[in-house]
């Protein structure tokens, strides 16, 4: 019979989603065939499967920690947030519509269906299945309507653990107040607690642990030290919200600033940017974090009319003219690509109908449409100062149909079933948009970009076997993770319980 070993949290962003992708990894390494699961996501951050299928980019992450190729049963059910209070919902990788708070909570016995159904097929390949929850364990004005935390537990018959994270503060009253909300059944689950992102000396924290553990009667399996510049990808975009991600401009780096916009998607798209000795990447949250910046960059978003209105009310547009026209690069990324153009126009409704001015720095125009495409590409880069022989991959997720009038494409996707291009740019290229996500992904056009800017800055170039190792090293994070989480965790304990080998 399949194992099951379910993530759960005392809270949003306690660092379900890591532990879970770390707990993968350890499995995977011992020999155990494991699968992440988790029911229902809400992310603007999504990836499209080899099939066409969208997903969540944190079961992804955790896909690729189990060793497996990520596939939409490992989360049948993704929101994306278009308003305060209504989402886009996609199941088993496809649109399935848009609900309000409300109705959505009205369809939970189909799309319990859908979770079963994923988590059954998943079930049957593989010997453990590491589920991750939502949100908090005990947000017990939900329980009749939850369908990603108790009632998948209980359907797979798993063993829990509780996330804390102390970092926040108030760990106690996190990890006492869930375990005192819970249903004796749903506490007899709970297998110990894992205390995430502790800081400073954790000998400090032996009499805390002794604490909980006799107030709860339930083991602390870990307590797990924080990781500073975690180069793994997050489910959100909290951190970036929070203002932990800004870096200092400076004569010597090729300076990034890219936009924040309230309904950003696909943040991921940067992280190889950031990751690079030469890159100096912040988020702007105001006109002012412009200055200084090489480039900038407008990235995705979830309701891309709302966000360009968003960036001229903030005074973002001046900013951004006044950049175009010191002759620094501008980029756009799917719904910032839409953005550069003249108009964005929305007949179907698809995002509350009507249409807006572009900002007018490409010849685009973009009409919104209710079918979405997501499908993987592979593109030749066609951007002046390249070789010419600079691939990339990625995927594209976007509703809309964009039309070019002069101009030049930045790609040419490589499609045996169609010959097309990807993108615009102006005559210099300078200006260029694309509808492709992780463009930036492939370190050697990553760092053939990189060197255009650096040479336009007057900067010697680098190297691409630099960036090869940037690339090297994101990719070795899990298994540093992997091995961090296992110094920390009792992993005898939790192998134990599963009747799995010692991992």
């Amino acid at each position: 019979m399949t194992k099951a070993l379910a993530i759960l949290g005392t809270g949003s962003d306690v660092g379900k989603s890591l532990v879970a992708a770390g707990l993968g990894r350890i499995f995977h390494r011992s020999g155990v065939r494991v699968a992440p699961f988790k029911a229902q996501n809400m992310s603007l951050n999504s990836f499209v499967t080899a099939d066409g299928g969208e997903m969540g980019r944190a079961q992804v992450l955790q896909a690729r920690a189990c060793g497996l190729h990520p596939h939409v049963d490992m989360n049948p059910i993704l929101l994306k947030p278009e308003a305060d209070r209504r989402s886009q919902v996609v199941v088993q990788g496809k649109v399935w519509g848009s609900r309000e708070a409300g109705s959505y909570f009205d369809a939970q016995t189909e799309l319990a269906h859908y979770v079963r159904q994923s988590y059954e097929r998943l079930a049957a390949q593989h010997e453990l299945i590491v589920i991750e929850g939502a949100g908090s364990a005990a947000e017990i004005n939900l329980r009749d309507r939850d369908i990603v935390n108790w009632p998948v537990a209980e359907m797979a018959d798993a063993k829990v653990i509780l996330v804390a994270d102390i970092d926040r503060g108030g760990v106690f009253a996190q990890v006492i107040g869930t375990l005192d909300l819970l249903e004796p059944d749903e506490r007899e689950r709970v297998l110990g607690v894992v205390i995430n992102k502790f800081r400073g000396d954790r000998r400090l924290f032996d009499d805390g642990v002794a604490m909980l553990e006799k107030r709860t009667g339930v083991p602390v399996l870990g307590v797990v030290p924080f990781v500073r510049d975690l180069t793994l990808d997050q489910e959100d975009s909290v951190t970036i919200e929070s203002g932990s991600t800004e870096a200092a401009f400076s004569a010597d780096s090729v300076n990034i600033a890219v936009i924040l916009l309230p309904r950003m998607s696909n943040f991921t798209d940067f992280n190889g940017l950031a990751a690079e000795a030469d890159v100096a990447l912040r988020y702007a949250r105001v006109p002012e974090d412009l200055g200084g910046a090489d480039v900038i960059i407008l990235p995705g978003s979830k309701q891309t009319i709302q966000d360009l209105q968003y960036v001229r009310d903030k005074g973002f547009a001046a900013a951004l003219a006044s950049h175009v026209q010191a002759r620094r690069e501008m980029v756009g990324v799917c719904g910032g690509f839409q953005m550069l153009g003249k108009r964005i126009d929305d007949p179907h409704g698809v995002e509350g109908g009507g249409q807006i001015e572009g900002l007018h720095l490409l010849p685009v125009d973009t009409e919104l449409h209710p079918d979405k495409r997501t499908v993987q590409v592979m593109a030749n880069v066609l951007l002046p100062g390249m070789s010419g022989e600079e691939m990339v991959q990625g995927y594209e997720i976007h509703v809309g149909l964009t039309a070019r009038h002069g101009g030049e494409p930045c790609f040419r996707i490589l499609d045996e079933a169609e010959d097309r291009e990807d993108g615009a740019m102006s005559a210099d290229g300078a200006v260029w948009g694309t509808y492709i996500h992780g463009v930036f992904d492939d370190p050697a056009f990553r760092r053939a970009w990189l060197n255009r800017v650096r040479v336009r800055k007057g900067l010697a170039p680098r190297t691409v076997a630099e960036s090869m190792k940037v690339t090297q090293r994101l990719s070795s994070a899990l298994d540093e993770w992997a091995d961090h989480v296992a110094r920390h965790v009792d992993m005898t304990s939790v192998c134990q319980a599963l009747q799995l080998p010692l991992a």
